[in-house]
């Protein structure tokens, strides 16, 4: 079965990769189309030097050809066999393989590059590796599509020496010249040696993983206790007002119901009066009306024998009953107490926010593991960035440069400061490292709007900036300076910002993970906060992730 596969090979051109046409041999046993092979001599007639492109093997002369009558009928033997005697596709090339450098009508896939040839091979071109004994030196690797990577840009030689003064790999003529004297070993002897720095590497990963995996742990356990604490606070929040409701309720409903018994007596008692003004009312109207018909009839002695009883009864006087009954209203106090009830529940409401005030105070993490788990991704604007502010490491580093970069219009870029802004607008718990060198930089948040063309972070009252230099730092807002008087040595600047509570502070940050507070912000925050850079002349600015 192998053998006749093997067969079955030899019968293709290693050019073409196609069944043998006009099969010929050369003097070193190779066989090719003979239109193929002359086709390569073709093109070295201009060197003048004729060679096998298997086994690179040079003939003195260009070989004379002849064709081979036995592999003539070998292949007409095989083709006669059936449709499937031949493989029709070897090895074609899919997405993401590599070429084969040497396959010239069709190509193939690399299986091996050679590190001497510098090209990557198929498995018919690169039997010669195996089989000739020129090639026996040569070092073949798994196929490589950056092959040219492993090339010294200026020697045209491969890369195999590493220079520890540089940090970088070189070519043995690179030692000879620019980096003569320094300190140089074989790639393979640094391989090893930092390799074996992989064990301690590996180590310090796993104890990174082990303390995250514990915080994560605790930070869980935490979470757990702060939903308990929570839902029982919900719990006897919602008990104490459904208890408060339920007296109030029962308050209500019995003084709702003293109010009626009173109003029913008071009513009782008027209905009793007002039936007693009713007959004193008749009475007095039917003497007036005896007065009235006495007085006008003509006869003295009636008139004389009639009126005494008039004269000796008492006169008719205003009752104060009305009056009394106003008085004797037994609803005043109720107004009274009502009133008193609700400056009392007045107070109770006031208790109540206070309560709400100290729930709402959210005190500021004290580590920086604790600032890191507020944590946000930020990423420089494109479209802000002034002309001599270079923005690379996928927008999170930005360096001042002398060449005006050549970015195009954008209504929202500075072109009067050297200042940025982020892509991201922040308006609940954040928190953000940066990392600065040079002369001086400036750390901002400001709200987007036509004033930051303006004037420069910290002199409007839409921006809060601290600016940081090797002589001190300041904090700026709205043209408002204000001396830090805590020295910046650390070139490592941590800023939170709360943006419900409207504080912003910012921090130095020391090797030891020491937090130190810089300047702290307390106002009203109205609009997302947008973080902002100024870096001067000569100076860089990178955000960074906190561990």
């Amino acid at each position: 079965m192998a053998e006749g596969r093997k067969t079955s090979d030899s019968l293709f051109c290693s050019v073409c990769l196609d069944v043998l046409k006009k099969p010929v041999t050369l003097h070193c046993g190779h066989n090719y189309c003979m239109d193929c092979i002359n086709g390569c001599w073709n093109q070295e007639d201009q060197k003048g030097v004729y060679s096998c492109p298997q086994c690179r093997y040079i003939f003195a002369t260009r070989p004379e050809l002849n064709k081979n009558t036995v592999l003539v009928d070998l292949v007409a033997e095989m083709s006669a066999g059936g449709q499937g005697a031949f493989p029709l596709v070897k090895d074609e090339v899919g997405p993401g393989d590599v070429e084969c450098d040497f396959c010239t009508v069709r190509k193939l896939k690399a299986v091996k590059s050679c590190l001497v040839c510098l090209a990557s091979y198929c498995a018919t071109h690169l039997q010669p590796h195996y089989e000739s004994a020129a090639f026996k030196r040569h070092k073949l690797v798994e196929v490589s599509a950056s092959i040219e990577e492993k090339i010294c840009s200026k020697h045209d030689k491969l890369l195999e020496v590493y220079c520890r003064s540089d940090g970088q790999c070189i070519c043995l003529l690179c030692v000879m010249d620019e980096h003569k004297g320094h300190d140089t070993v074989s790639a393979a002897a640094e391989r090893k040696e930092k390799q074996k720095q992989f064990g301690k590497k590996k180590q310090r990963y796993q104890h990174a993983i082990q303390e995250k995996e514990k915080n994560l742990r605790q930070l869980r356990q935490k979470m757990k206790a702060l939903q308990r604490s929570t839902d029982e606070a919900f719990d006897e929040n919602e008990k104490a007002y459904a208890d408060i409701v339920m007296m109030a309720d029962k308050r209500r409903c019995a003084l709702r119901e003293l109010i009626g018994d009173q109003a029913k007596a008071a009513g009782s008692r008027a209905e009793v009066h007002v039936d007693r003004l009713k007959r004193e009312l008749s009475d007095l109207r039917k003497a007036e009306e005896e007065l009235k018909q006495l007085s006008l009839t003509e006869d003295h002695i009636y008139f004389l024998q009639r009126c005494q009883p008039f004269f000796d009864g008492t006169e008719p006087e205003v009752s104060p009953d009305a009056n009394n009954i106003q008085q004797q209203t037994p609803f005043g106090y109720v107004t009274k107490f009502i009133s008193d009830l609700k400056d009392k529940m007045e107070t109770i409401a006031k208790a109540i926010a206070e309560i709400s005030e100290t729930f709402q105070v959210d005190p500021d993490p004290k580590t920086r593991q604790e600032f890191s788990m507020y944590s946000c991704h930020l990423s420089l604007d494109p479209n802000t960035a002034f002309e001599n502010l270079l923005l690379t490491e996928e927008n999170r580093k930005v360096t001042w440069i002398k060449k005006a970069q050549k970015y195009p219009f954008h209504p929202e870029r500075f072109t009067k400061y050297d200042q940025v802004l982020c892509t991201e607008g922040l308006s609940g718990v954040c928190y953000w490292e940066v990392e600065w060198k040079g002369p001086r930089v400036e750390v901002a948040v400001c709200y987007k709007g036509a004033d930051l063309e303006e004037s420069g972070f910290g002199f409007s009252d839409h921006s809060w900036c601290i600016s940081l230099s090797n002589f001190g730092c300041t904090f700026w807002h709205n043209e408002i300076k204000t001396k830090i008087p805590v020295p910046c040595s650390s070139s490592t600047v941590g800023v939170y910002l709360n943006h419900k509570m409207g504080t912003l502070s910012f921090y130095s940050l020391s090797d030891s993970d020491q937090v130190m507070l810089l300047h702290r912000v307390q106002t009203t925050f109205s609009q997302p906060l947008y973080p902002g850079f100024m870096v001067s002349r000569g100076s860089s600015l990178r955000i960074i992730t906190p561990e």
